[in-house]
């Protein structure tokens, strides 16, 4: 093998090793995108929760009138009064 051959196999060896390391070492880019979301100091994470806190609160009040017949109609009533001034 002449010294021309040995250098062209010997960088093909070094490229395959180095693929090799690299594809053991590499993280999934969703990982990354995962890791941001559970992030809790992020800002867009912490809206978001507000949003859903409020969201939640707003459903708690609008089972309560639904499902509380007597409130429900005094709401009625509540309503056509201010419609009325």
């Amino acid at each position: 093998m002449s010294g021309g051959q040995f250098m062209v196999v010997m960088i093909v060896a070094i490229v395959m090793i180095a693929s090799i390391f690299k594809a053991k070492h590499r993280r999934s880019p969703g990982l990354d995108m995962i890791e941001h979301l559970r992030g809790e100091g992020s800002r867009d994470t912490q809206a978001l929760r507000a949003e859903v806190q409020q969201l939640k609160d707003r459903i708690q009040v609008l089972e309560r009138v639904i499902t509380d017949q007597h409130k429900s109609i005094d709401l009625d009533r509540e309503i056509e009064r201010l419609r009325d001034r």
